[in-house]
């Protein structure tokens, strides 16, 4: 009789494969356009929101010209308008693909990571790399006022924007929640998050909107179309005059993935850690 409880008949023993040296061709973009069409938005229109997607890379390594392993932390921002985005899982496996390829220096990785990255989303990224010995990312406390502790009762584990409303005077707030979980459309897997909701205008009713964050629960889709779904159904059902979204998520397979949407241009929050990232 054959053990099927041993690891490897479990889907731990399914194995995946890296690459020995750089392969740019690891990379896996995916059409903004055909994502973003549930939403109503059409390819070609002009956007509804400014925006950067920003990424952490905490497993980026590569040899040196004697061999001897190097380590970097690297951080990543794709445009918002780029026509393409990056699948995370072959993100992860392409720059795992440095692992064994020589590089002259970290200059040298950079400017690779650029080009790739670039060619890849059809937008200019930008990379920052940062040695490990020097880097400094102390984990930040997040903006705004917690709504978590909100008693409501939930009945939506999908995007509810009926939760949505508003009342009273016109104020300037930020409020944030912990409990943001999509699934990834991909794998199936959970997505974790922190969300804060930046907004000048008629004040947001804070129990419907937690309502509306958890409605996300059972959600698959990607992060960064989950932020561009809560901008445009926060911009619809409470015509903020101004208004933006931002996604902490929990790192995964080494990399965090942090979208931003905002009704105002700019170049986006800096580079900050949460405790769960």
């Amino acid at each position: 009789m054959t053990d099927n409880t041993t690891p490897s008949h479990g889907p731990l023993g399914q194995q995946t494969t890296y690459a020995a040296q750089y392969d740019p061709g690891l990379l896996f973009p995916i059409a903004r356009p055909d994502t973003r069409a549930p939403l109503g938005l059409k390819e070609g229109d002009p956007l509804p929101f400014y925006g950067v997607d920003m990424w952490t890379g905490y497993e980026l390594s590569w040899l040196d010209e004697k061999g001897k392993p190097e380590v970097a932390l690297a951080r990543f921002r794709v445009p918002c308008d780029s026509p393409h985005l990056v699948e995370s899982k072959s993100f992860k496996l392409y720059l795992n693909s440095y692992n064994q390829t020589v590089m002259p220096g970290p200059d040298e990785v950079r400017e690779q990571l650029v080009a790739d990255l670039s060619a890849a989303t059809g937008g200019e990224v930008q990379v920052e790399l940062e040695r490990i010995h020097s880097a400094l990312q102390p984990v930040q406390s997040v903006r705004g006022e917690n709504i978590d502790h909100l008693p409501v009762a939930i009945e939506h584990y999908h995007p509810a924007p009926q939760c949505l409303q508003v009342g009273g005077s016109v104020v300037e707030e930020t409020l944030n929640s912990h409990l943001l979980k999509s699934n990834c459309p991909v794998t199936g897997q959970p997505d974790w998050a922190t969300v804060e909701v930046s907004y000048r205008g008629p004040r947001i009713d804070r129990e419907g909107l937690l309502r509306y964050i958890v409605s996300f629960r059972e959600h698959q889709d990607f992060h960064e179309h989950c932020v561009e779904r809560m901008f445009l159904d926060l911009s619809e059902r409470c015509r903020p005059e101004r208004l933006s979204v931002y996604a902490r998520y929990t790192r995964r397979g080494g990399l965090d993935i942090n979208p931003y949407r905002s009704s105002e241009a700019g170049e986006g929050p800096a580079f900050e850690r949460l405790v769960r990232q």
